[in-house]
Formats: structure tokens, C-alpha cells, sequence
């Protein structure tokens, strides 16, 4: 402007008094932000007052041109002096006032004007006389700097502007800028409306420009590439055929953004850098437009071409950081994803940057049409981005009070469809029957039950195939050798997983009560170590599950060790070897390993070994007192005769009623570790009468007299000469686990059970070595059921949708209002496709999730790949020019393989630039035809769909 220098064309200036009129009354203006006002030297604006108020145009105070050279800190660089001080050194007049000045009476050459703005700071509007001073560079030569001045009220776009112009970066290029405030600090400068007062950005700092690479990548944020030998930047590839690692469980994240990467018109919308001016900041429901960024960031690298697979590192972090349900590295649903990406995204590309409130209106009767128009208008006067031109339709919501029958209509928008699959009533359940019959094996059947149902449904439906009762039959989960659960049977089906080892067993009689006659036990099979456990604080044989457990009945008044023993080798005659004659060995009572087999049964020889080990005589000792002191072992033997014990019982009574033999005979029976009772207190802590332990204090040399007295003194007893038989394995009652050791049985060698017993057979390694034939039980039999394929169900898109939009009534935990009646209600519910979008999500509702239990169905969707019609499920049957028809194609296509617990995100997408359809399995890309997609449509959980007017 003219104001740069002298020109010599001073206007004619006006008379002295109005000069002075004018100037005075431009500056009482007040200072409103944004306004230019310009700095004068003090000297020479007291001059042109004097020289005004003469009233004598040749006065000799005539201030000649306007002259600021007191104001600089030298006359090359024009740079303000610091430190300036105003009406002091300088004073401030608006810009009309310096625009009078100035034609009156012209500058002094080359000296530029000192042009301020008035800022708006937090407490107070002022003149901004020093602004904001800083260095701009590029990234690729941070040495190569320039400076500029910026007022705090400038935008940081002034400043990108600067920069380009500078160093000539071309407008086409993509850049980002950074503020750099010392060596190591840098922040990214990423609203570029925001002003340089709002950023922070201060004198001395360094603004540095960023320009993105040709593979889509930042220089300063380079990711970890998938390479193989050749040279990155040598690699030339289809734009978008392109893998994602897997950082570790992403596989939903990766399918979800190769579904997302080839919808066209999105991925277009980022390509073209269309998102850059469309980034909302401000929005309080959005992410500030990170997420829109690194979503932009992944994008644009695997369309670069310049890439076998990427990693999304900096995607996930983001995504993690504003949805804390994908921290870490857990298994989610490519939907749940999807569905917050699609929002994330629409949020941070808002067009509205200001939400108003509006009050929805309900149709009272009003036509279809009406409603709907006004509803789509409501929605885009608060929701306008790309995803919602994109991927934005509107459906009918018509709610029925069962009471007054009152009719709510209501036109709501979606961004996909969640479509139910047609749920089976019935379920194909695998169980393990184990017959009564010991050479029987294990036969595995394949059975199918009400989904609904209970245990007992699950029986009866075994009972057809097998003829025995559901009454006899048992059912438990077996897990690691041991029963994870016992099922009783009114307990639901739901309970129980597809995954589930459930084994079904055949009870010798029905309706076994716990109180009943016959009582049910759980036999574990366990092995012992060759060695002690001290470590555990006991001195107890190590033991170790294996095989199958057992589920068995017999007479409770019939439960004794004897019976228990003689029945258990009938049911485990089938891999379990029976001693022959010859080696029917009897054995010393008193044997080490013997000791070992009372204890593990429950009784104290071990504990009898112990104390004998610690206060008692030797072992060799015990065995001449063997024959003297065999009748005072009370049931410490493992099969005890009942007559034996009946006589030991009378023996205890009458030993009981004399209070001077009973002491002795406690302290000869503590001293001798011969006592079933002793062993309960050292187990459990558990108290019997005549049992309490009181001769361990007793010298060692005492000990074995003591036994002898004790003898002597039960003149009741038989003295036996006998030695045991040698038995295949010894018994223990233990806790469901199977660890923990429990007491069993009472003196006279029965059982007393308070709840389910679990009683553990223990095989001494060798003896199981020689006996026990592990192969044949594990053998077990197919049912011809087995052999009978499973037949999936196979239903059609269109089923989904007509299901999707079927009457249904609402749940008591969400009720509808209604207003006529004043209440919540449960009233009918349906939803009709009003208006469908540009391009189409439909997720299939895969993972069905009750009280109990999660599973996934494995329905088969079919549906045809090309000119896929929906017009026979929309409800607006008018299409104006301007909206496209209601036919798609697919385009991309996420699949789930597995389970629940160790499922695998997959997807199928057609390549928008080539048309060819691609396989992506995580970095793994390859060619896929489209009968290959036809095939796995079994696996299929989101799908989408592109307009055929859109292509």
C-alpha cells in the first residue's frame, strides 16, 4: 500500500484546527479485536500538535514527514526497539487516523510502518506491540531457518501459509506443522483455525513443516514395515493390496480396516485429503481428530503401493486411548470396532461444529413422509460428515401400548444393521456314556436336546438310545481327571458348553437322594511318588491324578472299606489286572509300604509309622511285638474282617466304661500309632471319644512295655498270628479336587459321608506299572449317531431382515413410556427400512450371549454377490431421481473362524481400482476367488455392501 514509502504525493492537507479535530476524535475510539492500529514516534506526533495548535502553517514547527527512526533498533532490518514504553517513546492511533497522517504528510523513505493488532487477551484488549517472533524451517533442513513475526491473533494457518510460500511447497503436498520449543521438546500444531495467542506459541520458538512421504508415511513417525529382502523403496504394489500386522489379538482390528479401506467412497474422501478441512476440534463428543488422523495415517499408507503389510501400532494406541475397552491386547468383535471407528470418525469430521438442541416431535398421525423428512432434517442439523453420507440410512420405529393402544411412530437413523440369525430350538450335545456293565467301553453318543431344556432332557434323550432309565443316570463335566462339575437334574443345558467333556454314568438305582439309602460317590484315580513330600510341611506321599474318574452307587448301609474295595475291582475289571493266586503274597502288617496304604486309607498307620519314627521303638523291634500287639491295631488294617472289628468295637466300649484301663490303653494305643481316631485328630483336627494322644511324652525305652500293658489289659481280645493279603491300590477320601485329605470312616470300618464323598483310589506306581493297562482305559466307543454329519442350518439374507424387522415386545428392563396412559409399558415394537444408504453394513448377530452361557452359531447365510434387491423391504416406495436404487454388490466381507475362545478375523474385499477380490489374513494378502467367499459365508459376521449406482 502506500504507506510502504514516500512517494512524494502528499495530498493537499486540510486546515490546521480540522486536522487537529479529526485525528482527536479518531482516537477515542475504543480497541475492538482485530483492528490495525499503527505506533508514531513520540517526538514527532508532539510536534505536529504544536504545529496544529499555532494556527500558522508556516510555523516553524512544522513536523515534516513522519519519522519513526527512534523507533528501530537499526535502519537495516526495521526491527522495534525493546523495551519501548507508550506515550513515552511512542504512541498509538488507529488506522483511519494514520491513514489522514500519512496523506498529509508523507514518510521518510524505505521505513515501513509499524502496522499492530489489537488482541483480545483473557483479561483485557490491548495492542499487540511486540508480536510473536519465530523460526520456520522444513524437517528435511531444520539448519536452513527463517524468522517472522505473527500476531497472537493470527491463525496458525497465516503461519502454514508462510512457510509453503517460503521454502515453494507445492500446495499439493500434505504437511503437518510441529512447534518446537527446545532440542527434545516438539507438539504438533493440529487446528490450524486455532490462533497463535491459543496455542502457546512464543517468541524463539521454532515452527517446522512436515511433508509426507510417497509411502504415506510421516519422516519423523516412520512405522515398522513388513519387507521381505527387496529394498522398500523399490517395491511397487497394488494401491490397497496391503496387509496389517497383527499386534498381538487384532485380528478383529485388521479385518475391520480392510473392510473400511475398500468401501470407495470413504477411502476417496482421505486419499483426496478432503478429511483436512473438515476436522473438528472443538467437538466435545469427538476424539479432537486423532482418530480421523491416524485413521488417515493407516490409509494412505497401504494405498501408497509402496507396501507389503504395515503396522497400525500408532492407530491402536490412539483407538485405546479414547475407547479403554481395546486397551491391551484382548479378543473383541470386528463389529464393536467397526461400530466405534464409524462414530469416531463422524464425530471428528462433524461439519457441525455447534450442536443445537432440538425437540423431537412424534408423528400424531401425520403422513410417513412428513415425519420422515423432518427427521433426516433434524439429524443432519446436527450430524453432517462424510460417514454420514456415506454410511447413513433411516428406519420406521412403531411402538403399540398393549393398554391403550396408543401408536408412537418415529423415524431414527442407523449406520449399519444389526440382523438377528434364526435361532434353533434345538442344540447337538456329544456326552460319554459309561454302562454299569465293567466290560463295557465308554460309548460316545451324539444327541440332540431342547436348547431350553434341563440335564433331565439331556438324560431321557440318552435313555432312547441306551434303554436305561434317566433316573439311573448321572451327569458331570470331567475335567483334568477329576469332576468340574456335578450336575443335578434340574439344572439347565445352558450351563453347560459345546467345549464341555460331559460323561453320563449308570447308577445301579434311581432318584438317589443324599439322605437316601443309596448314596453316590466320586472315585478319583491318583498314583503316588516314590518319595515323601517334606517340603509341603508333612511327611506324605506325593500324589497325582489321571484316567477317567468314576461315578458310582451303592447301599449306604453297606458302606464299608471291605465293600468298597471288592466292588471296585468289579468296575474296574476291564483294565485293571486281579491278582493271581500265586500272587496273592501275604504281607507284614507293619511294612513300610503297608503303613503307607493304611494311611492313604484314612487310617493312622502312617501316623503310627510317624510316631513310632519319632518316640517309638524300631521297626524291627515292632516286628517281633507283631503277633503280641495285632489285635490292639484298630482298624488300621485296609480290608479289615467284620468280625474283627466287631470285637475290636466291644472291646473299645468296655475299655471306654473303665476309666483306669482306658487311660492306659489310650496311652498304649498313642505310643504305638495304632488308632483310626489318632489319625483323624492329625488329619483334620476332628475329636473322638478315647482317642486323645497322651503317651508321646512317654521315654523311648518305656514305649514298647507300655504297648505290652496295654495288651494285657483287654482281655477281650484275639491275639492274630495272621499277615494281610497284598492289595492293588488303597483308598482315601479326599475333597472334589482330589488334594486335600479327609477323614473316612468310623471305628467298626464303615463310612459316614456329611456330603458328595470323593474318595481317591492310590496306586503305588509299580503296582499300576504291573496292573493297571492305561491304553485299554482310555479306549472308548462311537455310537452310530457319531457317524451321522452335522447338518447346518442355511437360511437366506433376506431372512435376517424379514427377522430384523418382526414384531417383537419389549423387555422388562426397557419399558416404553407412554403417554397417554402415563407409564412405563411393555408395548409392541417394530422397525420397517425407511431409506438405505450409499453403502450398506449388515452384522449378523453371531455371538449369542444368555445368563449362563456364550456361544456362536454357525447358521449359513447365502446371498448373491452382485444386484442384491432391498426394495421389497423398504417401506417408502417413492424414489426420486436423486436417490440411488435400491440394488447392491458386496464389496468386503469380515469373517470369524473358531470359537469364542480361540476364534481368527478374516476378511474378503474387492480391490476398488482393479475390481479383483483379495484374501487378508492380517499381513498375509493373497488373490481369492469369488466361490471362495460363497463357500465360507458360513463364517461371515459383518458384511458390506456397495450401491450399484454408486460404482
Amino acid at each position: 500500500m502506500a504507506a510502504n514509502s514516500s512517494t512524494g504525493s502528499a495530498t493537499e492537507p486540510p486546515g490546521l484546527e480540522t486536522q487537529w479535530r479529526e485525528i482527536d476524535n479518531l482516537n477515542q475510539q475504543q480497541l475492538r479485536a482485530g483492528d490495525s492500529w499503527y505506533l508514531l514516534d513520540k517526538r514527532w506526533y508532539d510536534q505536529w500538535k504544536e504545529y496544529v495548535h499555532t494556527g500558522d502553517q508556516n510555523s516553524s514547527s512544522y513536523p515534516g514527514k513522519i519519522d519513526n527512526t527512534e523507533l528501530y533498533e537499526d535502519l537495516d532490518s526495521y526491527h522495534l526497539k525493546e523495551r519501548l514504553t507508550e506515550n513515552e517513546d511512542f504512541i498509538l492511533v488507529p488506522a483511519e487516523a494514520w491513514h489522514k497522517l500519512l496523506s498529509w504528510y508523507d514518510m521518510m523513505d524505505d521505513q515501513p510502518p509499524l502496522e499492530r493488532k489489537v488482541v483480545d487477551l483473557p483479561s483485557t484488549v490491548k495492542v499487540e506491540v511486540y508480536p510473536v517472533e519465530v523460526y520456520l524451517c522444513l524437517s528435511s533442513n531444520l539448519e536452513s531457518t527463517v524468522s517472522a513475526r505473527f500476531s497472537r491473533a493470527d491463525k496458525i494457518h497465516a503461519i502454514h501459509q508462510k512457510i509453503r510460500q517460503h521454502f515453494n511447497v507445492s500446495e499439493t503436498a500434505e504437511s503437518r506443522l510441529w512447534m518446537r520449543s527446545t532440542d527434545t521438546s516438539s507438539e504438533r500444531l493440529r487446528n490450524l483455525n486455532m490462533t497463535v495467542l491459543d496455542t502457546c506459541l512464543s517468541s524463539g520458538m521454532t515452527v517446522i513443516m512436515e511433508i509426507r512421504n510417497a509411502d504415506g508415511t510421516w519422516p519423523t513417525s516412520r512405522p515398522q514395515i513388513m519387507r521381505n529382502s527387496a529394498d522398500e523403496d523399490s517395491y511397487q504394489g497394488p494401491p490397497g493390496v496391503c496387509g496389517l500386522t497383527n499386534l498381538g489379538n487384532t485380528c478383529f482390528m485388521n479385518s475391520a480396516l480392510q473392510c473400511l479401506s475398500n468401501t470407495p467412497p470413504l477411502t476417496e474422501y482421505f486419499l483426496k485429503n478432503s478429511y483436512l478441512e473438515e476436522l473438528n476440534f472443538t467437538n466435545p463428543l469427538g476424539m479432537k481428530g486423532e482418530i480421523a488422523e491416524a485413521y488417515a495415517d493407516v490409509i494412505k499408507q497401504m494405498w501408497s503401493g509402496r507396501h507389503y503389510s504395515v503396522v497400525p501400532r500408532v492407530f491402536k494406541t490412539k483407538v485405546g486411548h479414547f475407547a479403554s475397552q481395546f486397551l491391551g491386547y484382548q479378543q473383541h468383535d470386528s463389529q464393536e470396532l467397526l461400530s466405534f471407528l464409524l462414530d469416531g470418525l463422524h464425530e471428528d469430521l462433524n461439519r457441525v461444529k455447534k450442536k443445537e438442541y432440538i425437540e423431537l416431535r412424534d408423528a400424531d398421525g401425520r403422513p410417513d413422509q412428513e415425519v420422515a423428512e423432518e427427521a433426516w432434517h433434524n439429524h443432519l442439523r446436527r450430524n453432517d460428515s462424510v460417514i454420514v453420507d456415506t454410511f447413513h440410512g433411516l428406519f420406521k420405529s412403531t411402538l403399540v401400548c398393549p393398554e391403550c393402544n396408543k401408536v408412537s411412530v418415529t423415524f431414527d437413523p442407523f449406520c449399519y444393521l444389526s440382523v438377528p440369525l434364526p435361532v434353533s430350538k434345538e442344540r447337538v450335545m456329544e456326552v460319554f456314556y459309561v454302562s454299569l456293565d465293567p466290560t463295557a467301553k465308554p460309548t460316545q453318543y451324539r444327541l440332540i436336546v431342547p436348547k431350553a431344556g434341563r440335564v433331565i432332557d439331556l438324560c431321557a434323550a440318552l435313555s432312547q438310545a441306551t434303554g436305561i432309565p434317566p433316573n439311573q443316570m448321572a451327569v458331570a463335566d470331567v475335567f483334568n481327571h477329576r469332576f468340574y462339575r456335578i450336575y443335578q437334574t434340574d439344572e439347565f443345558l445352558s450351563c453347560i458348553l459345546d467345549r464341555d467333556d460331559i460323561f453320563v454314568y449308570q447308577l445301579s438305582s434311581g432318584c438317589v437322594d443324599q439322605d437316601g439309602e443309596e448314596v453316590v460317590m466320586a472315585i478319583y484315580m491318583r498314583e503316588r511318588s516314590h518319595y515323601r513330600d517334606y517340603g509341603s510341611g508333612s511327611n506324605s506321599y506325593g500324589t497325582s491324578l489321571f484316567g477317567h474318574p468314576l461315578l458310582m452307587s451303592m447301599p449306604r448301609a453297606q458302606c464299608t472299606r471291605e465293600a468298597l474295595y471288592q466292588l471296585l475291582l468289579k468296575r474296574l475289571a476291564r483294565y485293571v489286572r486281579p491278582l493271581d493266586p500265586s500272587e496273592e503274597v501275604e504281607e507284614e502288617e507293619e511294612d513300610e509300604e503297608e503303613l503307607y496304604k493304611a494311611q492313604t486309607n484314612g487310617v493312622s498307620d502312617d501316623e503310627g509309622e510317624e510316631d513310632s519314627e519319632e518316640a517309638g521303638p524300631s521297626k524291627k523291634e515292632e516286628e517281633t511285638q507283631e503277633s503280641s500287639q495285632n489285635e490292639e491295631q484298630n482298624n488300621c488294617q485296609s480290608e479289615a474282617s467284620p468280625s474283627s472289628e466287631g470285637e475290636e468295637r466291644a472291646e473299645e466300649e468296655e475299655s471306654s466304661s473303665e476309666p483306669d484301663r482306658g487311660s492306659s490303653t489310650e496311652e498304649g494305643q498313642s505310643a504305638c500309632g495304632s488308632t483310626d481316631t489318632n489319625s483323624q485328630d492329625a488329619t483334620d483336627g476332628d475329636q473322638s471319644a478315647g482317642a486323645e494322644p497322651s503317651g508321646k511324652e512317654e521315654e523311648d525305652e518305656e514305649e514298647p512295655a507300655s504297648c505290652a500293658q496295654a495288651n494285657k489289659r483287654l482281655p477281650g481280645r484275639r491275639h492274630y498270628t495272621e499277615r494281610r493279603k497284598k492289595a492293588l491300590f488303597t483308598m482315601q477320601a479326599v475333597n472334589s479336587n482330589g488334594t486335600t485329605e479327609r477323614g473316612m470312616g468310623e471305628a467298626d470300618g464303615s463310612f459316614s459321608f456329611s456330603s458328595q464323598p470323593y474318595i481317591a483310589i492310590d496306586w503305588d506306581p509299580d503296582m499300576k506299572k504291573k496292573y493297571y493297562n492305561e491304553n485299554e482305559a482310555e479306549k472308548y466307543i462311537k455310537h452310530q449317531s457319531m457317524d451321522v454329519p452335522h447338518q447346518q442350518t442355511t437360511v437366506q439374507l433376506q431372512e435376517c431382515i424379514e427377522l430384523f424387522t418382526t414384531v417383537e415386545t419389549l423387555e422388562e428392563e426397557n419399558p416404553w413410556y407412554c403417554p397417554t396412559c402415563k407409564k412405563h409399558q411393555l408395548a409392541t415394537k417394530i422397525l420397517d427400512l425407511w431409506s438405505l444408504p450409499e453403502v450398506l453394513i449388515i452384522h449378523l448377530k453371531r455371538f449369542s450371549y444368555t445368563k449362563y452361557s456364550r456361544e456362536k452359531l454357525d447358521t449359513i447365510v447365502e446371498f448373491p454377490l452382485r444386484d442384491l434387491d432391498f426394495s421389497g423391504f423398504l417401506l417408502k416406495k417413492t424414489v426420486n431421481s436423486t436417490e440411488p436404487p435400491c440394488r447392491y454388490d458386496l464389496i468386503a466381507v469380515s469373517n470369524h473362524y473358531g470359537g469364542l475362545r480361540d476364534g481368527h478375523y478374516t476378511s474378503y474385499a474387492r480391490n476398488k481400482d482393479n475390481g479383483q477380490w483379495y484374501y487378508f489374513d492380517d499381513s498375509k494378502v493373497t488373490y481369492a476367488r469369488e466361490e471362495q467367499i460363497v463357500v465360507r459365508l458360513m463364517q461371515l459376521s459383518v458384511v458390506c455392501f456397495i450401491n450399484m449406482k454408486s460404482k
